[in-house]
């Protein structure tokens, strides 16, 4: 075992402060990695501010962070897929049971057994496992990710988190050349649907709230803007999309966006509004239409999306900010006061 420097939270009403914080040694089978870089996601500030209890009660101290980039500095005697010196990433996960039906599809993302990369039981030295706000992290092979070297790490850290989760349903749902695809919400995970639905060689029309998004949803990829509280400007939708990605995570009307969908169309959530959405059943069944959510992707699909960005270039737009700023961050995350994502940079972490 070793240590390594580390921000974490204490408690719900803690800022995060530096610490260290114990990694193990590389088993046979583990990459040890320097983290560079390591986004910040929504769902670290709910995990630190412990507002996900009816899920799960958080566990302190919390390390959170799972979009990670970094550089191998060490591996196993039985590890052959990585050297020291790759660019490689850590996600969400950083193990599952390998057994269950879901393990055994490539959809790790649903495996019951399988273990986050933050909060949850640590098999290896007990307590709970530590994330990417740290200087190192130890990793099983099979969940470590080749990041493309021609990407910016910084910014494709969050590609980890908000890149898989909008890539798998796009995916899954089909998106491609001659679709018709609306992304709802432009915020870190709605930026990157529009990225790949337009790199997928869909036809992109992002619903905004804010007419002052619209520039930026056309530089991000879009074909077309419309605002989502302009009853006119919906309407002429009605009825002609294949596929809606919704990235809202506040309430808002999910029957505006079913009444744009074609027949067999879906709407996807990626977002996590706090409060039920009600929803129109006749709104459903006059087309045959479905909603369904989507978390993030399997071992498999996250090495194929990185792999797209790596060909086509696409990383998330990002603000790369100091250790020490990750408290600001947070409260102007919760402002929406960052286009898109913050990257921290770790090397901050040896200020202290």
């Amino acid at each position: 075992m070793f240590h390594a420097k580390a921000y974490a939270a204490t408690s719900p009403t803690s800022p995060l402060a530096a610490t260290t914080i114990p990694r193990r040694d590389p088993t046979p089978r583990d990459v040890q990695i320097e983290i560079l870089y390591c986004g910040i996601c929504h769902s670290d500030l709910h995990t630190v501010r412990d507002e996900w209890s009816s899920l799960a009660s958080t566990v302190y101290p919390c390390v959170p962070g799972h979009e990670i980039v970094g550089r191998v500095t060490r591996v196993g005697a039985e590890v052959t897929r990585f050297t020291a010196g790759d660019l490689v990433g850590v996600g969400c996960m950083v193990d599952s049971d390998r057994t269950c039906p879901e393990c055994r599809a490539g959809l790790e993302q649903f495996c019951a057994g399988q273990t986050l990369t933050y909060g949850a039981p640590d098999r290896h030295l007990g307590g709970v496992t530590y994330g990417g706000y740290s200087g190192s992290v130890v990793v099983d092979e099979h969940f470590v990710l080749r990041v493309p070297e021609r990407l910016d790490p910084a910014a494709a850290a969050p590609l980890l988190c908000a890149g898989i989760t909008t890539w798998s349903p796009l995916r899954h749902w089909g998106v491609g050349p001659g679709k018709k695809v609306g992304v709802v919400g432009l915020g870190g995970l709605g930026h990157m649907g529009v990225k790949f639905a337009r790199a997928l060689g869909a036809h992109v029309v992002v619903f905004t709230t804010s007419p002052g998004k619209r520039e930026d949803a056309l530089r991000l990829g879009a074909h077309e803007v419309v605002l989502s509280r302009d009853a006119n400007a919906l309407r002429k939708h009605a009825g002609s999309f294949d596929f809606i990605l919704d990235a809202v995570a506040a309430e808002h009307d999910l029957n505006a966006y079913v009444n744009l969908l074609r027949r067999d169309g879906n709407l996807t959530l990626v977002g996590a509004p706090e409060k039920p959405l009600p929803v129109a059943a006749f709104g459903l069944l006059l087309g045959r239409r479905s909603i369904s959510g989507s978390p993030i992707g399997g071992i498999a699909e996250t090495q194929e999306m990185l792999d797209f960005c790596g060909e086509h270039g696409i990383t998330a737009d990002v603000e790369v900010i100091p250790m020490q700023k990750v408290n600001e961050a947070y409260e102007r995350m919760l402002r929406s006061d960052v286009k898109y994502r913050f990257s921290i940079d770790m090397a901050s972490l040896q200020a202290g």
